[in-house]
Parts: structure tokens; sequence; C-alpha cells
């Protein structure tokens, strides 16, 4: 894989380079709530203005259903972009029509245009390789050199990741270069004790990755939502706790082959538990009380793991030399069910440990709670696309920049 300091070694200056960068950021009344995926690419990106490029940097944002849609635009992350560049960055509102040939035919060296969101264009997403393959050419017309740095995307076989670096010279960018270096630490060289925390909603969204790690991980630590299915097939009363009844099979085959191979696999003790889901918006008071995690009442749901649990997590981790976290323990966007993930958080800080943090949900708490995003050793932009790495499958945009 060529990267970007290849691509500058041997020039840019006045070409157009098409950098397949990750903008998709979270908004709230257009505005943007989280911008840590804009400052992710701003390495690559001054890096090739700096070098006099023309710069044209494209991405998705949010799911429009092949067609324009405002509440999807990227124009405020255009904005962003050249607010954090510090000079103004055009803005294309087309993605591969009139405006955006003249966004990037007016360029000039050094300069930086953002085209408008890809996914409002079908060709994409396409399942269709023809139709993908239309678009991606389309796309090309705009570039001479394709720098591949949207890790969040990667995963997704679509026309600007996996279809357009065929068509050009292609590498990678900084963020990728590091994303890669980093999930090699976490499979290839991994320093032992091996601690992997995992949580989130859905046990079934992280049933690849547990199966893979179940033979590479010393520690696999079990929160939020996805807690419920194993406590259940423990045996224990959830309540009306998030359960997915029939993954119960699979969790079990997973609680024996962790007795069998030696992995540790630890499990809330306790639960923060509420009559009903809280109140996202106001943040209302939720009537949280803490039960131990084999005695959630009938009428309520498990919706954080709870202090004794936070403290035992904390000592699994404490003596850990690699750390790999990937979804929150609750409902950390309201008070009453965020210090177990605050606790996860801080005990990754405490450790002396090499520790990751698996994008999405993850990164997105540890920016909401007020931790020093420096503080880790590193805070991944793309939650999907590390676990696919962890589990072992082929990414395509990863395949698409090897020659």
């Amino acid at each position: 894989m060529k990267t970007i300091d290849e691509l500058l070694a041997e020039g840019v200056d006045g070409k157009r380079v098409f950098v397949r960068a990750d903008l998709n950021v979270p908004l709230a009344d257009g505005r943007i709530t989280d911008d840590g995926r804009i400052r992710a690419v701003l390495p690559t990106v001054k890096a090739l203005a700096d070098a006099g490029a023309k710069v044209v940097v494209a991405s998705h944002l949010g799911r429009p259903k092949g067609a324009p849609d405002p509440a999807f635009s990227l124009l405020p992350a255009a904005e962003r972009l050249g607010e954090l560049l510090g000079g103004s960055v055009a803005f294309a509102q087309d993605t591969v029509g009139p405006a955006a040939h003249d966004a990037v035919n007016g360029l000039q060296p050094g300069q930086v245009a953002v085209i408008e969101n890809l996914r409002f264009n079908a060709g994409e997403t396409s399942k269709d390789d023809t139709e993908r393959g239309e678009f991606a050419d389309q796309l090309a017309a705009l570039a001479d050199v394709y720098v591949g740095d949207g890790f969040g995307a990667v995963h997704r076989k679509h026309a600007s990741v996996f279809d357009l670096p065929a068509r050009l010279p292609h590498y990678a960018g900084y963020l990728i270069a590091t994303e890669v270096g980093v999930l090699k630490k976490l499979t290839d060289d991994v320093k032992r004790p091996y601690v992997v925390v995992l949580g989130g909603a859905k046990v079934s969204d992280k049933l690849a990755v547990i199966d893979e790690l179940l033979g590479k991980a010393d520690r696999i630590l079990i929160g939020g939502g996805m807690a419920f299915t194993f406590l259940k097939a423990k045996g224990h009363e959830v309540g009306a706790s998030l359960l997915q009844e029939d993954q119960i099979p699979a969790v079990l085959e997973y609680i024996e082959r962790a007795e069998k191979t030696g992995v540790e696999l630890v499990l809330p003790v306790d639960a923060v538990v509420a009559p009903a889901f809280p109140d996202l918006k106001t943040k209302a008071p939720a009537d949280a009380t803490t039960v131990a995690a084999d005695a959630i009442p009938a009428d309520r749901m498990g919706l954080d793991i709870g202090p004794a649990s936070g403290k035992l997590y904390a000592s699994k981790i404490t003596d850990a030399a690699t750390v790999f976290w990937n979804g929150p323990m609750g409902v950390f966007e309201h008070p009453e069910f965020a210090e177990g993930t605050k606790a996860v958080a801080q005990s990754l800080l405490d450790s002396q440990a090499f520790t990751v943090v698996g994008g999405g949900d993850s990164a997105a708490a540890v920016r909401i709670l007020g931790f020093d995003e420096n503080a880790f050793g590193h805070i991944s932009t793309g939650g999907g696309a590390s676990l696919e790495y962890l589990e072992g499958k082929t990414l395509p945009g990863l395949a698409a920049l090897e020659d």
C-alpha cells in the first residue's frame, strides 16, 4: 500500500487530488455536535494543500436514499473544514455535475473544494458493479490522483471507496495509515495481557468479533445492552432489559468456549435500572436504582452497569498491556446511566496499557463525557471498520489501496 508520503515525494503541485474522507459527523438542527472525524482528516488535506495540490474532498453523510436531501448536506462539514484549515473552502452543490466541475476547475494550487454528499447519487452504494463503476468513472473525471483517508467507510464496497481507486493512481492518507498500524498491534503483535471491553446495544453486532477474539484475547469484559443476553443465557432474570433471545444459543457456546480456552469472560455483577428508557432530550430524572445483575425486577430495564461492575472492570484492566474498547456500558447520553461508561474510560486512562477506543459510540462518549482524547493511545474513527478488521475480514477500501 503506497502512502501519502510517497505521493508527496513524487510531487503534487497543480495536480487534482481526490481525498475520500469520512465527514460523516453527527448533526443536530444543522449544527455539528462532534467534529472529530473532520479533525482526523486535517493532516492529509493540509499536507496536500501545502504541497500545492488542488484538493477535492468527498464523503458521505448519513443514509440518504440515492437522491439529494438537504437534511444530509455536507455544507456544515465543509464550512467546519474551512474553519479548521484557517481559510475558505469551495463547496459544490452536486457530486459529479456542473457545480462539482466548476468548483474543481476553479481551484488554484493549494486550495480545497468539498463536493456534495456522495450518497446523493445512487451509484455510490449500488450493489450493481456496472452502476457503481459508472459513478466511479464520473468521479475519476474530477481528479488525477486518489487518496483514501475515510477509514470509517473502508468496510463498504462503495464506488468512491472500492471502484474509484482502480481508476486512478492511489495512496493511503495519514489517517488510514495510522488506523491500520494500530489495528495490527491488536492482531499481529499483541502485548499481553490483552483485554477487550465490548458494549453497545445488540449482542448480534458483536458475535463475529467475539468469535475471533476468543482465540486471541486474555479477558473479554461485556457491558451495555448486549450484556443482558449473556446474563439471560446464564439463567438470570433480566426484567424488561434489551434481550435477543435468538442469540442465546450462540452466547452459550461462547461462554463454554471461553471456559475451555482459558479466556476470562467477565459479566456485570450489578446494573442500574429504571422503569422505562430515559428521555435523552430533556434528560429528565429516570427513577434509576441499582440492583444485583441476577435480580433485575420484572418491571425494570437495565440501562447501565452498576458501580460494583465498574470497579470490577477497572480491576481487570489495571494490569493490561493492551486494551481495546468498543461500545458504551450504558445509555451514557443520560447522566443517570453514564457512570459505567465513565468508569471504563477512566480505567483505560489509569492503566499503563496501549489503549484503543474503537470508534462509534465509544469515541463519542469519550468526547461527550469530557475526557482528554489525547490521553488515550488511539481513538479510531471507524467503529464498524475496526470490528470487521478484528474479525479478520477483508475490507474493500483497504484492498483497493493495495497494489
